[in-house]
């Protein structure tokens, strides 16, 4: 059985991706760090932290596999910088302290589209959150890319619920990457991936998930 870190717990896909690993019998034990504690869970294990200060010696970090689910919308973070913090520079910092202490699979929720070279800001931080991650050694990446995310969200998101039905409506007419993809089947992908542990860089495009 692995010992897996999931973070972005409290997301649309990481609150699946939590659920589905509590019910799977691959996975010995869940760390989910979080900024506020979520429900006791037997084999759960939620330290509370400050991703601005993580600590770098806690023993929690020594895993098996990461699955990232960190992610934002710069409306609701703010600002371009803050959205780059939560998208770009938590991931990163959680990657190279699990690297540290010997995690090999990493998992990450990034978008279609995605590409360091980019005009759009946010496609740009996506692509070059999965350039960094490429640089950290892990014995397996896996990149999922999806497009419209579907579920309830906890809060509420206008401009993506828009996009959400149009997009569901005209879903006969659209290419296989622009679909709906619900945060269940991306859950499912990255969990799947940070237990098998396949070796080398693998990228699931929308249409794959």
């Amino acid at each position: 059985m692995k010992t897996l870190l999931l973070v972005g717990a409290t997301g649309l896909v990481g609150k699946s991706a939590l659920n589905q690993a509590l019910a799977d019998p691959r996975v010995g034990k869940l760390i989910a760090p979080t900024r506020r504690p979520l429900p006791p869970q037997p084999r759960l294990e939620n330290p509370l932290v400050d991703f601005d200060a993580l600590p770098g010696d806690a023993p929690w970090w020594a895993v098996d596999g990461v699955i990232c689910t960190l992610g934002t919308t710069i409306r609701k973070a703010g600002s371009q910088a803050a959205f780059r913090k939560v998208d770009h520079d938590y991931p990163l910092a959680v990657a190279a302290l699990a690297r540290l202490h010997g995690a090999a699979a990493f998992a990450l929720t990034s978008s279609v589209g995605a590409n360091p070279r980019s005009r759009t800001f946010y496609l740009r931080t996506k692509g070059e959150t999965e350039r960094a991650l490429a640089g950290c050694g892990f014995a397996s990446l896996t990149i999922v890319r999806p497009s419209f995310i579907g579920g309830e969200r906890a809060e509420r998101r206008p401009l993506e619920a828009l996009g959400l039905a149009v997009f569901g409506g005209l879903a006969w007419l659209m290419p296989g990457r622009y679909r709906i993809v619900p945060a269940e089947r991306i859950a499912r992908t990255l969990l799947t991936a940070a237990v098998a542990a396949e070796p080398g860089v693998r990228i699931v495009e929308s249409e794959a998930i």
